[in-house]
């Protein structure tokens, strides 16, 4: 049977995924007060245990990425959303902070596909124009599943204990996978698309997806190249942002605040839900700019990553006001203006990078963001009870903002159908132009 618009399904499937893939990082965070408790460790051990996944994560990503990019989107994904799942499930017999990392790193080493599992199945199913929708819409999945985490645990714990919320969100994680099995396929070899919507696919996409015979640039090549190093530096200074909002906002709320848990239910999801809209919007940024402005594909990614580094500005302001609910208004801002700008540069990769390297190309500047966040996670740790968490919201805005510098100064197009590869664009120079 036909389906018309089966691409959007197909981004459904994704976001699916990766709603499941960060409802099972956030858990933690929400759960940690009561962790933190029950199994006696302090605010520093939980530091080592947030950095013990993003270490894993982000070693991982690369390597995820190139499994994807050699067997393909299906399969890849399938085996690390099954092996996600029972990774996070397994926290739940966790005995002390030492067993809870090791069980993290574990989680972050399974979890490290997602993303560039998604960039990739949305270079497959995607024309050129729309893929920053694409993104956009998928991108969600990492919001929702943080929406989602503070109300599921808050009601495990109240309703029986800390475990049976990994437990359950373990569970969601193979429902996923089976649903992704059973229904993602290639467009090519999809029977269901229609010819209307296989036209509209393949004759929208760049030289470098639709070509079956485009040869694969080695890893080294990708590292060498300054399209690599043009998302690879904003991601070292935009992810600790994220990590910082996904690992320390329930903390902020009842250390800094004095929320109580049930108020932690109430709010801690609202930047997530600020966030979702920053994926989604953040996605129609992109053909709004080439529209009204007139500017090509990559500089409309450009300004929609400028657009999320200003608005990073708001949650700089945190520590100017008095209120809580202001303070939880301004980290909304803050996670709108992340999720606007990783959008940005996902879908600058999709631009730079042809299809037999995006995932890897994704997975390392996954790699170098995560490395960053672990660094800025390990100093929050011992910073924050020393400076407080107003001077390091600070921070995480100049970071943005350089981010967004660097990727308009070393962004650039490669030719393709010149025979152009994104290694040809090197560190110094460029044949080509924004």
């Amino acid at each position: 049977m036909k389906i018309k618009g089966l691409r959007w399904w197909m981004v459904g499937l994704v976001t699916a995924g990766l709603i499941v893939n960060y409802l099972a990082r956030n858990t933690l965070s929400v759960a940690a007060p009561t962790m933190m408790k029950e199994l006696n460790f302090g605010t520093e051990e939980y530091s080592r245990i947030v950095v013990a996944w993003q270490i894993c994560y982000a070693f991982m990503q690369p390597v995820a990425g190139h499994i994807l990019d050699a067997i393909g989107t299906k399969l890849g994904f399938a085996i690390f959303a099954a092996a996600w799942s029972l990774a996070c499930a397994a926290a739940a017999f966790a005995t002390g902070w030492q067993s809870l990392a090791f069980l993290r790193g574990v989680l972050g080493v399974t979890e490290a596909a997602g993303i560039p599992a998604g960039v990739k199945a949305s270079t497959e199913w995607f024309p050129a124009k729309e893929r920053s929708v694409a993104i956009g819409w998928f991108n969600i999945g990492s919001s929702i599943g943080a929406v989602l985490a503070p109300p599921l645990v808050v009601w495990a714990i109240l309703h029986g204990n800390w475990e049976n919320a990994f437990l359950i969100v373990g569970g969601l994680g193979i429902v996923c996978t089976v649903l992704w099995v059973l229904f993602y396929r290639h467009p090519r070899n999809d029977t269901r698309l229609t010819d209307v919507e296989r036209d509209l696919i393949f004759s929208g996409q760049e030289a470098q997806y639709s070509d079956t015979n485009t040869r694969k640039m080695r890893w080294t090549q990708i590292l060498a190249s300054r399209n690599f190093w043009s998302i690879g530096i904003p991601r070292i200074l935009s992810e600790p942002a994220w990590q910082t909002f996904n690992a320390w906002i329930p903390l902020y709320m009842m250390t800094e605040r004095h929320m109580n848990l049930k108020e932690v239910a109430l709010f801690a999801w609202l930047p997530f839900l600020a966030a979702d809209i920053g994926c989604v919007l953040g996605g129609y940024l992109s053909p709004i700019f080439v529209r009204f402005f007139n500017v090509s594909l990559l500089t409309s990614r450009k300004l929609t990553v400028l657009t999320g580094a200003l608005c990073m500005i708001g949650p700089a302001c945190v520590g100017l006001v008095a209120s809580p609910y202001a303070a939880i208004a301004l980290l909304c801002v803050g996670g709108f203006a992340h999720q606007t700008l990783s959008g940005g540069l996902y879908s600058v990769t999709s631009d730079v990078f042809g299809k037999n390297e995006v995932a890897t190309a994704t997975g390392f500047g996954g790699m170098m963001g995560y490395l960053g966040a672990a660094a800025f996670t390990a100093a929050f740790g011992i910073m924050v009870t020393q400076v407080g968490y107003a001077p390091l919201f600070a921070v995480l805005a100049v970071f943005d903002l350089i981010g967004a510098v660097v990727v308009f100064v070393l962004a650039r197009k490669p030719d393709f159908n010149a025979g152009e590869r994104p290694a040809d664009t090197g560190l110094i120079g460029s044949r080509s132009v924004a």
